[in-house]
């Protein structure tokens, strides 16, 4: 049955102001929220419940402004003018499990907008509003983090900021659900007998008519002064974070402090993905849930080939549960703790800050580090987030660049799970392989693309300390995303592999690659089998070596093929999605022909000294 559309609300607003906190808190959708800009890239949607009305609430990507420079301002301006054929994203890999379809998106201009602005940055903020004004629609601006506000002991006269835009504006804490209520009330009242129902001036302030940027900032800076005032003496803490902060945009000590976290994040993701693995997980798999499930399959099934399916050297119902999750979801969790606790303390964009000078070498912008970082954890989301770059030069750069060496976080799993336990040096030796390579791919993209790199543009968020509530909402959020989108199509291609290899066929293939495996790689003959897994996923072109006796030197190798090797087919079409299908198969022989090549090389130069 077609559905009615309903009316459309936006939610607008600069990244990393707390945007999606509060179309999750409002319509009760699970949506990634980050405290760094890129988190939303993509179009969201959800039903927002307006006392006994309905509406749609659309999260627009965040921007700094409405200047149509880059690709998520031109979505900005696109959607408030009432141009909504932008197809809803598939975002399950962020984490949205959306309950409003295309046909329920009204194709007219948007009933109203809900415009985020930041009591911390409050000036550039307001510039943002004063450019969504200009398109004259109801606004309701919502003036977010007032509590971080008055730490730094100022105060936001919100009356006066009402009075003078002639339209409502709510103070909020989005994280502790102020104020929402609110800006539901609010909003039925705009819905239901239209704007002037709660706002003083019809749509755009007199004062603010003219559209050039030059005016707005100054009409902007005349608000901010005048609305904040000083909170007293207070924001002792706060004003020594803000000086800390300002020091890790410099190089000294930036530079240090970047090397200690970053020592800090591979000690977290190492140390505790281990200790899950070896004291808690590979404990409950491999002595009570394996032996059970063998024994079962043993009383029903007399010995053959369907046996061997299910619990032989491939069996689905063993390594299928083992691997995903005795051996690599330990570093799941590891991963997104610890990249949950950076993202909450607002030190990624510090960190961008900090490397913009070295990623400008390759035509990039400091806060690209944001997709590249986001790619450790799934290729997928990172690919995406790099729409919010200013350049299809940059976003081709980023995305040759995590393609190439970027391992996903089961491949970071199975890395470790290979290597750690025989040497924590190789460990480092592999990740710092993989950053030369990043380095070398972004200098070889850069000159080979044509096109310029646009001026760096970022707010800087306060650095605050990481909330354990949130820092533990958001990583069982990503792991039930793991469960869904890495696990069980890793215990799928287990089952065809044991498939294959069971009915010879795996064993034909390795013969017909012998050749390549065994005197170029100096591997043996059944390490064929995880390379044709790998084209399956990329994870299990490293796991399987681990059932194999290999010298660390083979290991080694092993390793640096599966790290290099074809990106998993779900990037693949993700590639061919944001740019083109040509695009995505130089890729793909970029990377496998890359793979082999480095393998290769390493083997031989390691035998040079051992």
């Amino acid at each position: 049955m077609q559905q009615h559309p309903l009316p459309t609300i936006l939610l607008m607003g600069p990244p990393n102001v707390g945007k999606s906190v509060i179309f999750s808190r409002l319509t009760g959708l699970n949506v990634s929220c980050a405290n760094y800009p890129g988190t939303t890239v993509s179009l969201s949607a959800g039903r927002l419940l307006l006392n006994d009305l309905e509406a749609v609430l659309l999260d627009v990507p965040g921007t700094y402004t409405l200047s149509a420079t880059n690709e998520a301002e031109l979505v900005a301006v696109s959607m408030l003018k009432g141009h909504s054929q932008t197809k809803l994203s598939d975002n399950s890999h962020c984490g949205v499990q959306s309950n409003v379809n295309e046909e329920m998106i009204s194709g007219n201009k948007p009933a109203a907008a809900l415009c985020v602005i930041d009591a911390v940055n409050l000036e550039s903020s307001l510039f943002l509003l004063l450019q969504v004004l200009h398109h004259k629609i109801p606004v309701v601006a919502v003036l977010n983090r007032i509590d971080l506000a008055s730490d730094r002991g100022r105060s936001v006269d919100t009356s006066y900021l009402s009075r003078e835009l002639g339209i409502p504006v709510v103070p909020t804490i989005a994280i502790e659900g102020r104020g929402l209520e609110e800006i539901k009330n609010t909003l039925s009242e705009i819905v239901k007998h239209g704007f002037g129902s709660c706002c003083s001036r019809q749509y755009v302030p007199s004062s603010v008519e003219s559209d050039n940027e030059e005016t707005l900032w100054h009409k902007a800076e005349a608000l901010y002064r005048k609305a904040v005032g000083a909170g007293g003496n207070g924001g002792r803490r706060a004003e020594r974070r803000h000086k800390l902060g300002l020091k890790m945009l410099k190089p000294w000590p930036g530079i240090p402090i970047a090397l200690a976290v970053l020592t800090v994040v591979f000690g977290i993701v190492v140390g505790l993905g281990m200790g899950l693995r070896q004291l808690l997980l590979l404990p409950l798999f491999r002595g009570l849930l394996i032996p059970v499930i063998s024994g079962a399959v043993e009383q029903v099934t007399g010995p053959g080939t369907f046996r061997d399916i299910l619990i032989g050297e491939y069996g689905f119902l063993v390594k299928g549960l083992e691997w995903p999750f005795a051996l690599v979801m330990p570093y799941v969790i590891s991963f997104y703790f610890a990249l949950s606790l950076l993202e909450d303390s607002g030190y990624m964009p510090r960190l961008a800050g900090l490397v913009d000078g070295i990623l400008n070498r390759v035509g990039l912008r400091g806060s690209g580090i944001i997709p590249l970082i986001l790619g450790y954890g799934c290729g997928i989301p990172a690919i995406m987030a790099t729409r919010a770059l200013g350049s299809r030069k940059e976003r081709l750069v980023v995305t040759a660049m995590i393609c190439m060496a970027v391992p996903c976080v089961s491949q970071t799993g199975a890395i470790i799970s290979l290597l750690a336990e025989r040497s924590i040096i190789v460990v480092v030796a592999l990740f710092t392989l993989s950053f030369l390579v990043l380095a070398g791919t972004g200098l070889v993209v850069e000159l080979l693309v044509r096109g310029k790199r646009e001026q760096t543009v970022m707010e800087v968020p306060e650095l605050l300390p990481p909330r354990l509530d949130v820092v533990g909402k958001k990583v069982w959020m990503r792991i039930k995303n793991y469960l869904t989108d890495g696990a069980l199509p890793m215990i799928g291609a287990v089952a065809l592999a044991a498939v294959l290899y069971e009915s010879g066929a795996m064993a034909a293939i390795g013969r017909i690659l012998s050749p390549l495996v065994t005197q170029w790689l100096r591997l043996p003959q059944e390490a064929s089998v995880p390379l044709v897994l790998g084209i399956l996923r990329r994870e299990l072109s490293v796991l399987p070596l681990m059932e194999m006796d290999l010298t660390l030197t083979q290991l080694f190798v092993g390793a640096a093929v599966g790290l290099f090797y074809v990106p998993c087919i779900a990037i693949v079409a993700t590639v061919a999605r944001e740019f083109s299908l040509k695009l995505s198969l130089i890729m793909l022989l970029a990377t496998s022909s890359f793979a082999f090549l480095m393998g290769g090389l390493i083997s031989r130069t390691v035998s040079l000294f051992f």
